[in-house]
């Protein structure tokens, strides 16, 4: 195999790529050898940018070929293997030329750009699918239901999974709070921290060091925590109640929290469903009092149109 046109990356995660196939080489087929030719032979931004359509149509297999290939070579599916080569190569790239070299890998073909978005996002959402764990799952769901107060944390583009999920918990009858303090900001959060309280933590690879000093102040208050992450589920596992995966992808076309807002709408739906009268109950207290709020609203509208 020639790998003259490997691209930028740095030795890592294209070193492993190329080691794989040639570990694994007399045990995929024919379409498999092909598609595992055209990832170690294409540059890597190619590769990074790439859809599993856009793979089958280069390397002249299909969609499906493409996904049996990288499952056989161990990856869980496309977004994995495009985080694996950007470890590397993200860090030798300034962010400035990360982007312009989306935005020279997209154009200005609006259906290119409308297709590719689309299409990494159901890459993703499949892919989160099949790495769900049930028993996670139940550890997390359960986790949530009994605690006193949920704690909502995600910084940046995290924000808004964190957010989404302390606000549906609100809505249901649970009491929770969104938190996305950094530094010194964060102790504030941290010292009402109680026992009988969860933790529910939104960050899918980067190890902030916030994210240990949150985990160690739970565990030494008895309060327990759920993180729904991606690269950082062997950090914390056994360390945490629950690890949900919620796969990122290093592109950027689509946004950070996009599986993580799913994974949020999950807890929500299962805890919605364990106490469904109370969750009931506490969907007409929210509509009532936003009849309430809704009326005063037309009140005052309806006195500043009098004066």
């Amino acid at each position: 195999m020639d790998n003259s046109r490997a691209g930028s990356a740095a030795p890592g995660g294209l070193t492993r790529l190329r080691a794989t196939v040639r570990d694994l080489w007399d045990e995929l087929s024919a379409s498999e050898r092909t598609v595992a030719q055209y990832v170690v032979s294409a540059p890597v931004e190619q590769v990074m940018f790439a859809t599993t359509q856009g793979l089958g149509a280069a390397s002249g297999t299909s969609n499906a070929t493409v996904v049996r290939a990288l499952q056989r070579l161990g990856y869980a599916g496309l977004p994995a293997l495009k985080r694996e080569l950007a470890a590397d190569f993200t860090a030798a790239q300034a962010p400035d030329v990360r982007l312009a070299q989306r935005v020279a890998h997209v154009g200005k073909d609006l259906d290119k750009i409308w297709n590719d978005v689309f299409v990494e996002a159901q890459e993703r959402l499949d892919q989160c699918r099949r790495l769900a764990d049930t028993e996670a799952l139940e550890r997390a769901v359960a986790v949530l239901a009994e605690a006193r107060e949920v704690y909502c944390y995600g910084v940046a583009a995290c924000e808004l999974a964190a957010r989404h999920l302390a606000r549906g918990l609100g809505r249901i009858g649970h009491r929770a709070r969104f938190v996305g303090d950094t530094g010194f900001a964060l102790a504030d959060a941290l010292l009402t921290f109680r026992q009988g309280d969860a933790v529910v933590v939104f960050q899918p690879g980067r190890l902030l060091p916030e994210l240990t000093v949150v985990v160690e102040r739970a565990r030494s208050v008895g309060a327990r925590v759920v993180f729904v992450t991606d690269e950082l589920s062997d950090v914390f596992e056994g360390r945490v109640e629950a690890v949900l995966l919620a796969p990122y992808t290093p592109t950027g076309n689509t946004n950070e929290s996009l599986t993580g807002l799913v994974v949020a709408d999950v807890l929500l739906l299962a805890l919605t469903a364990l106490d469904e009268t109370s969750a009931v109950e506490h969907a007409h207290q929210l509509n009532a009092l936003r009849g309430q709020l809704l009326g005063a609203e037309e009140r005052r509208g309806q006195r500043g149109q009098a004066h």
